[in-house]
């Protein structure tokens, strides 16, 4: 434990207590009256009810469009499906200012929307919440959607023989079983979202700013240390809360559920019900996901003037400042 130990206090605890100390600490006494003073701030206090209002309606709005998405990866087989899944993992991967960066070419000024319709959503909620969903789509599918996999059918089977509908059989079965990795996922989810930077910078503007932001606004810009580690703090906090919380419905997923081999319980769409599901799924996936994700791309080979693909050219130079 001494290694883990060592590095945890050298990058994390060393340079929180720093920041801390150089903000709240005035001729060497700490000034915790301070806290009182940036918490009872009405801008903070907006700022703290805009960071956990939008963390829950981004969660909501995920978990709304990203769990029919899980059912689908997780018991239909259809053409393409890994590649699917690959694809709705990658927005995961990327930096959040990317991820902000995509859906400003899509709904900014001069964006495809401003173009085709004249419509633009950045520096207002909703950019916020859709590129939320964009970013945090994969960890429901694969939190929630994993488990859904691997869930035994025949017990869900077994209540409808017994005479249980199809709807009360998944809500007495299915859903019990799956509600701790829900609860998983939506804690993530929040989490994420709650300490959101580079969505909110980018698509937010000067309207909109999350815990995350006004620190690097306090610290950056303003230069008041004080209020910054008095929301560190705040923000670390809330972080050990949620994780805290996280991992205790980890630990109950993984003790009281019995598994089966993900392999046996896809199978292809059957009806007209689960076909329609199938081609929602793919259309969300198709609008949230692969659209930005290509006019990502489509942009980056516009260069100045119409000259194409500048950029790329660019990166083969080196250039030198004197």
């Amino acid at each position: 434990m001494a290694v883990p130990f060592a590095f945890f206090a050298v990058f994390f605890a060393y340079p929180v207590a720093a920041i801390v100390a150089r903000g709240l600490k005035d001729g060497g006494r700490w000034q915790f009256g301070r806290m009182g003073e940036v918490l009872g701030d009405p801008h903070i206090g907006h700022v703290l009810w805009f960071t956990t209002w939008q963390a829950a309606a981004s969660t909501a709005l995920t978990l709304a469009l990203a769990l029919p998405g899980a059912y689908v990866f997780a018991r239909f087989d259809f053409p393409g499906k890994q590649v699917l899944r690959a694809v709705v993992t990658v927005p995961f991967v990327l930096p959040t200012v990317v991820a902000g960066s995509a859906f400003l070419a899509l709904l900014g000024r001069g964006g495809l929307l401003d173009e085709l319709w004249g419509v633009r959503l950045d520096t207002t909620v909703w950019a916020i919440l859709l590129a939320h969903v964009f970013f945090n789509y994969a960890v429901v599918v694969r939190t929630v959607g994993g488990l859904w996999a691997q869930l035994d059918p025949r017990q869900e089977e077994a209540a409808r023989v017994l005479g249980a509908g199809r709807f009360a059989a998944w809500r007495r079965v299915t859903l019990p079983a799956l509600a701790p990795a829900v609860a998983a996922a939506a804690l993530m989810v929040f989490l994420f979202t709650f300490t959101s930077f580079g969505v909110i910078q980018i698509l937010g503007g000067p309207r909109y700013a999350t815990l995350e932001v006004e620190i690097y606004q306090q610290t950056a810009q303003l230069l008041n240390l004080p209020t910054a580690a008095v929301l560190s703090i705040v923000q670390l906090l809330a972080v050990c809360v949620l994780l805290a919380v996280h991992a205790w419905t980890v630990r109950r997923r993984e003790s009281t559920l019995r598994l089966v081999d993900a392999a046996r319980t896809a199978h292809r769409p059957r009806g007209a019900g689960q076909w329609a599901l199938l081609a929602g799924v793919l259309t969300c996936v198709t609008l949230l996901i692969l659209l930005p994700l290509a006019v990502l791309v489509q942009r980056s080979f516009d260069g100045p003037d119409g000259y194409g693909p500048v950029f790329y050219r660019a990166l083969q130079s080196v250039s030198y400042t004197h």
